[in-house]
């Protein structure tokens, strides 16, 4: 029978204990930095389309009542809620993130939007490249913009195939690294014109300045399906969503 495994939940109590998280430590202060304002500044900075783009992802997981699913990276908890109302009252919804700060946002908000089908998601401070459940575990997966600031990506991949039941989806939104220059260059022009000069108003201007680089350093959308093909998914598509800025590779166990 699957089990749940050293576990950290973030609840009512706020109960948490020390864990050995692999990742880049600078970019979990920087997560934890920007936490407090990270949900208004996502509104401003795509004028509400953010919000779009998770139901958009949420949609593609084909999650239903009933199902067990995981937010993984899952901030301040956007898809969680979504997926809360995908699954119901009889679902459950596992929020996992590496940042205590996020995790906490996400706890008030849960608290705070006083919807009953939101009883059903829990939160758990974790790391993405060891996951703390059994083998197929989950119906369904969720990233939001969490893939591309880990570490080990074929090690991420492959925990979530691991903990995924046969023939169950992953969606993992996040910005699009596109194989048009011309994209790739309007991407670049926004971050350094609209994004950061935004996010200084926040005294936030150096943590939103690391998008660039990470949109670099992250994979196109056929390194993506290439990558989950490899790691041992059947099936893998990536879509690219608002012109090529944003992307969703949607793969199956």
């Amino acid at each position: 029978m699957a089990t749940l495994h050293h576990l950290t939940f973030v609840s009512s109590s706020f109960t948490f204990r020390p864990m050995s998280v692999r990742c880049d430590n600078e970019r979990r202060a920087l997560f934890s930095r920007i936490a407090p304002v990270y949900d208004n500044l996502n509104d401003l900075l795509s004028l509400g389309q953010h919000r779009i783009w998770k139901r958009m992802a949420v949609s593609w997981t084909e999650a239903k009542m009933g199902d067990r699913v995981l937010d993984l990276c899952c901030g301040s908890g956007d898809l969680s809620f979504l997926l809360s109302q995908k699954v119901g009252s009889d679902g459950k919804v596992i929020g996992l993130d590496f940042s205590r700060e996020q995790l906490l946002i996400a706890t008030s908000r849960q608290h705070s939007l006083s919807n009953k089908c939101f009883t059903n998601i829990e939160w758990i401070e974790g790391d993405a490249l060891d996951l703390p459940f059994s083998d197929g575990w989950f119906d369904a997966v969720t990233v939001g913009y969490g893939l591309r600031n880990v570490v080990d990506k074929r090690k991420a991949i492959r925990e979530i195939l691991r903990v995924l039941k046969a023939g169950s989806r992953v969606s993992i939104l996040d910005f699009n690294k596109s194989d048009e220059s011309l994209t790739s260059s309007i991407t670049e022009w926004m971050i350094d014109n609209i994004v950061v000069p935004v996010a200084s108003g926040y005294g936030l201007s150096e943590e939103y300045r690391y998008l660039k680089s990470s949109i670099r350093e992250f994979l196109t959308g056929k390194e993506l399906e290439k990558l989950a093909l490899e790691v041992g998914f059947s099936a893998a598509r990536h879509y690219e969503i608002s012109g090529g800025l944003m992307g969703c590779l949607v793969a199956k166990r």
